[in-house]
């Protein structure tokens, strides 16, 4: 089992205490949206976890952590977005200076083919046009040279409402392979990555950026884990997630609506009238309290990918009007698609 931590959320910044709690006790648990009395109970054992991917924008509170994750026999990567939007952007992200002082330091410390850098997405608008991209790619680039393997890039879209998020930044418009300067841009941003020993790979994107030089990627990728850990693992495709990501098989372990950066452009921050619970570093769950039966067996994926659903210990609301029979995994789809929202 693969354990992502998180595309939900910045569990590295925001919930390293937590999650390190949740490893000491070998597992976690989290609720099934669509019925909180359903909670899915995940192993976090060194023996049922194949690797770990981190997401953060800053993994710093995570890092002093990293010794015990090893002796313990975890193996993990970590997917790193360094794009220096300014605060209008990104409010409570590092700056740019030191995001990459972060980066540096975490590469010397697990390796550069452990942290991959994402450059995501790429706004388009007046003030972020082909100039500024490029000029900020290759200033982060040649700092991030030797320090990483792979550069990941997105182009912005309407996923999950973002566009209206973001209405406040000026002459912001569509960002495509067809939109005037953004295929230039690609060439230009391809060639650069390249020149600094990095491949350049896409995230979830519909457009095929092949003749740039640019091919799909997989933020959860078989090959790369196979290549830096020696091991295999499914090449099952996820389908809780877009159509368009190439990612295999994982067990999220994250809540939408708990990252504190306040990013603009976020497809996890937004969610229409969702009421969050009280955190606490020594819940089994990220957020509220959901216990599962002790008795019942840590998840493990099954031929479809659906999880094991325990019953929950303690009734707690229900925060989604559809039946409870739905899986958690076809949450993040209808999620995805704006077929459900969080009531």
């Amino acid at each position: 089992m693969i354990v992502s931590a998180s595309r939900r959320t910045d569990i590295p910044r925001f919930y390293s205490t937590w999650f390190m709690n949740r490893i000491r006790a070998g597992y976690c648990t989290y609720p099934n949206p669509f019925n909180r009395n359903q909670v899915v109970q995940v192993s976090l054992k060194p023996e049922d976890v194949d690797v770990i991917v981190f997401w953060t924008k800053n993994p710093r509170p995570l890092m002093q952590h990293l010794q015990e994750l090893d002796e313990r026999g975890y193996r993990y990567y970590f997917q790193f977005t360094v794009n220096g939007y300014p605060r209008q952007i990104e409010p409570r992200v590092p700056t740019l200076e030191e995001c990459i002082d972060t980066f540096r330091e975490l590469a010397r410390r697990v390796s550069p083919q452990r942290v991959i850098w994402r450059y995501d997405p790429i706004i388009w608008a007046a003030a972020f046009d082909e100039g500024y991209h490029f000029n900020m790619f290759a200033r982060i680039s040649a700092a991030l040279r030797g320090y990483t393997e792979r550069a990941v890039i997105s182009l912005v879209d309407d996923y999950r409402g973002a566009w209206k998020r973001m209405s406040t930044i000026e002459g912001l418009r569509p960002c495509t392979p067809e939109s005037p300067g953004v295929a230039s841009l690609l060439r230009r941003m391809s060639d650069c990555a390249r020149a600094a020993g990095m491949e350049i790979v896409s995230c979830a994107e519909p457009y095929d950026l092949q003749d740039f030089g640019i091919r799909p990627g997989k933020c959860i990728d078989e090959e790369l884990i196979q290549r830096v850990f020696g091991i295999r693992v499914s090449a099952d495709k996820d389908t809780g997630q877009r159509q368009a990501c190439g990612c295999i098989l994982s067990r999220d372990i994250g809540v939408y609506g708990t990252c504190r950066h306040g990013c603009v452009y976020c497809y996890a921050a937004g969610l229409p009238g969702l009421k969050l619970e009280h955190h606490d570093p020594d819940s089994p769950s990220l957020v509220g309290r959901y216990e599962a039966n002790p008795s019942a067996l840590p998840v493990q994926d099954s031929p479809s990918g659906a999880p094991e659903i325990a019953p929950v210990q303690h009734q707690l609301p229900l925060l989604l009007d559809e039946p409870a029979s739905r899986s958690c995994e076809n949450v993040n789809r209808y999620l995805d698609e704006g077929r459900c929202e969080l009531k």
